[in-house]
């Protein structure tokens, strides 16, 4: 009785907690009891350790997941030939087709009860936009963003645009800055020989002005991914009509904290937690896929909209920054990585000896029986790592050299990197020059990048968006629509959120 007992109470504590909304309630206490389950069969017992340890995130999956953690629909195919489940019939006009969207969404899924992916919604739309008279397309696509915002309170709800320009996609960039939303998060599919430089700057001014679009380099995904991908959640490569089954990380700064020295590091405790990494992947996956009835089951499969066959694993790692200071420290040197030639090489070795063990592991279930790398965000427990294969903010170098280093990692992580440029507001005088900055990152190996005002409300946390006069209400005890604020709270001093290096074009 003393364990129910202590279940009780943390169901009547997270029930009767005042910074959450009523759904927000139905999840945590959804999570709550799907994490009364053991961790899936097949899970090694060093993986247990390493979790203690904080060296191995499971990343709040929860030990027994419903689905795959990333769900990217086939939304084209809806808009083709509608839904029986949804008892839709394909629209045949924006108003239907902005409204079947909505219902689509409302009824899809990933690691949230949100949908992670929204589909390319310029073209999606335009041939229902170049239809209607302009003023009324721009007032039912407003509110087609409106209530994406107001009713999928999550930031990691992403939609695409581009690589081409579009009435759609103007559209949507002179609506973002005037809304002022958190959701969605969103993504330009950036091809310098294909998106005209004024839709490219259109995009930065939007950006500037509220933290949207990022850029993702077009050809980079089409290539590594498959020309028929989506980015999804912060900015995870994937393919559209499948998505990620789970996506779990190395802490690599909390590992190095474990070794005596580089060679302790590469010789015993890196090949330890990358292997038990994968035989956790392996197990989460078998489980999803074995055990659960998603792909028997749910009308996205049943459908045609979601193939089991085109998810893969997601092998995640944060604190590349962290691990490489650490071993320098640790090996007598002084170098730190994004300021020393030989500390960044040390960051290439590390990304090389991951890759090589992700590539040569086998999975049964995963597209093309592989996993793929991911330079992962951050969470909001990954005190002492950056995100990913980010520089440790504040200690950001000049911005060129910060731009070639970001090319040594970038390539590594086809599922999914990135890195923000924060900029003052000189940058709206310099749009050009701006423009010249993202296209000489991507020839020196940047794969995407996005870019915000530095002291503007709406920000980029690490690949998601949030406004700080929220983040402020939630501190105060108020309760807010957008749930991600709470990844926010008690972490910004940590993560150094506010002292990212902003750039500016007067220096």
């Amino acid at each position: 009785m003393s364990e129910l007992k202590k279940y009780q109470q943390e169901i009547e504590k997270i029930m009767n907690d005042r910074t959450l909304t009523f759904w927000q309630r139905v999840d945590v206490l959804a999570k709550y009891a799907e994490n009364l389950l053991d961790y899936p069969e097949g899970t090694p017992e060093e993986f247990y350790i390493l979790d203690e340890s904080r060296e191995i995130s499971d990343l709040h999956e929860g030990h027994g997941p419903i689905g795959p953690r990333y769900i990217l629909p086939d939304y084209a195919k809806f808009m083709k030939e509608g839904s029986k489940f949804l008892r839709l019939d394909p629209p045949e006009n924006l108003l239907e087709a902005v409204n079947s969207l909505l219902i689509f969404y409302r009824n899809a899924h990933s690691v949230t009860r949100f949908p992670v992916y929204l589909g390319r919604i310029d073209k999606l739309l335009e041939e229902f936009v170049i239809k209607e008279d302009y003023d009324k397309a721009k007032e039912l696509i407003k509110w087609f963003l409106i209530s994406i915002d107001r009713t999928m309170s999550d930031s990691f709800v992403q939609a695409n645009l581009g690589p081409e320009e579009s009435v759609t996609g103007n559209i949507i960039l002179e609506l973002m800055p005037e809304l002022q939303n958190i959701t969605p998060n969103v993504s330009l599919r950036y091809d310098p020989e294909i998106t005209p430089d004024e839709f490219a700057k259109k995009a930065l001014y939007s950006a500037l002005k509220c933290a949207n679009p990022a850029f993702a380099l077009d050809k980079f995904y089409k290539e590594t991914v498959g020309e028929d991908y989506g980015i999804a959640s912060c900015y995870n490569g994937l393919l559209v009509g499948g998505g990620a089954y789970t996506l779990v990380r190395l802490r690599l700064g909390t590992i190095s904290e474990h070794c005596k020295d580089s060679a302790d590091f590469f010789e015993n405790r890196l090949p330890l937690c990358v292997n038990t990494q994968l035989k956790f992947m392996d197990a989460r996956i078998r489980n999803v896929v074995e055990n659960r009835v998603f792909f028997s089951t749910d009308w996205m499969v049943t459908e045609g909209f979601v193939h089991a066959d085109r998810f893969v694993g997601l092998f995640g790692l944060v604190g590349l920054c962290e691990c490489v200071n650490n071993l320098m420290k640790k090996d007598g040197k002084e170098g730190r990585m994004g300021h020393d030639k030989e500390a960044d090489q040390l960051g290439v070795r590390i990304l090389e000896t991951i890759q090589k063990a992700v590539n040569e592991h086998y999975c049964p279930y995963s597209y093309n029986h592989r996993f793929v790398m991911h330079s992962q965000v951050g969470a909001d427990d990954d005190e002492g790592n950056s995100a990913g294969t980010r520089i440790a903010y504040g200690d950001e170098p000049e911005l060129y050299e910060h731009l070639r280093n970001c090319g040594l990692y970038h390539h590594f992580f086809p599922s999914g990197v990135g890195d923000l440029f924060p900029f003052d507001e000189t940058a709206f005088r310099n749009l050009d020059a701006l423009l010249d900055i993202f296209k000489g990152g991507f020839n020196v190996g940047v794969k995407y990048m996005s870019t915000y005002l530095g002291n503007g409300d709406l920000i980029r946390v690490t690949g998601y968006l949030m406004k700080r006069s929220e983040v402020e209400k939630l501190k105060k005890g108020e309760a807010v629509v957008n749930q991600s604020a709470a990844l926010v709270i008690g972490k910004s001093p940590e993560r150094h959120l506010n002292e990212r290096k902003v750039r500016s074009f007067d220096d």
